[in-house]
């Protein structure tokens, strides 16, 4: 990751982001080798700041209602090796590299593994792990 760090305590760079009403961003995390899209969810003011100084993905569950190390439960860490704004400055490019190769909590590579063929969603990537490997059974 680049180093930012000189920076990382004056909230400047946080101002630049045009956060939702509700404080948020959408984070896309990426492959920072292959270039695959691993997975989208949403960061707050804490978790991009987090995320800058840790070097690791830390996002905001919105279902949770809180903080979200990625890799916490599971081991499948995203070490974070760019950060990017796009030129709306709505939206969070994560550049990562994802430990374990699993990026979905479906136990596959990237959450983006459905694509539309003749109107219906197919799966077209395998899942790496069971879930319940990971996670335990509910």
């Amino acid at each position: 990751m680049q180093d930012c760090s000189d920076n990382l305590e004056t909230p400047d760079w946080l101002d630049t982001v045009r956060w939702t009403p509700d404080g948020l961003v959408p984070a896309i995390a990426q492959d920072a080798e292959t270039g695959d899209i691993l997975m989208m969810a949403w960061m707050n003011r804490e978790s991009l700041k987090l995320t800058a100084e840790e070097g690791h993905a830390v996002y905001w569950s919105r279902s949770r209602g809180k903080l979200w190390r990625k890799g916490e439960t599971s081991g499948h860490e995203q070490v974070v090796r760019d950060i990017r704004l796009d030129c709306d400055e709505d939206v969070i490019l994560l550049r990562v590299e994802q430990k374990g190769g699993i990026a979905c909590h479906t136990g596959r590579r990237s959450c983006f593994y459905r694509s539309l063929k003749d109107g219906q969603w197919v799966s077209v990537d395998p899942v790496i792990k069971d879930p319940d490997a990971i996670y335990g059974s509910n």
